[in-house]
């Protein structure tokens, strides 16, 4: 897979797409908790909605998940996408929005990439190095 370069998600969003966001997130992380989703797969995993980033227009809301231990992504996918038109009414429902947004979801990678980095951290050519620049300090 093809390193992909990480941005801000923030960077050019509106305070309004910020807010919408987060109030989209909430809506998902709680009906996630509340067990609202009756799917056998949804409900066998511990799922995180670490973030949601709307359009600029507020109709497509792009919700990262994660399913806790990082096991079964595509499984959690699919079950998310058997389901996704009731939540799009539980957010339509929960959310004053003029429009419910259209909803898709993605693993949320930014886990893996901080475990990638770990690892690369602690080879053995990267800790010589560090530990050079600290005898030069």
């Amino acid at each position: 897979m093809a390193h992909q370069q990480h941005r801000d998600p923030t960077a050019g969003a509106s305070p309004r797409q910020l807010r919408v966001a987060e109030l989209v997130r909430h809506a998902i992380a709680d009906m996630f908790l509340r067990g609202d989703i009756h799917d056998p797969v949804i409900e066998a995993h511990t799922i995180t909605v670490p973030e949601v980033r709307m359009s600029a227009d507020l109709r497509l809301a792009t919700i990262y998940v994660m399913p806790l231990g990082g096991g079964d992504e595509e499984k959690v996918l699919d079950a998310l996408d058997r389901n996704k038109r009731y939540m799009r009414g539980e957010i339509a429902r929960r959310v004053n929005l003029k429009f419910a947004p259209e909803i898709r979801f993605r693993i949320d990678e930014r886990f893996d990439e901080a475990d990638r980095i770990e690892k690369l951290l602690r080879t053995p050519a990267v800790r010589r190095d560090l530990d050079g620049e600290e005898d030069e300090s």
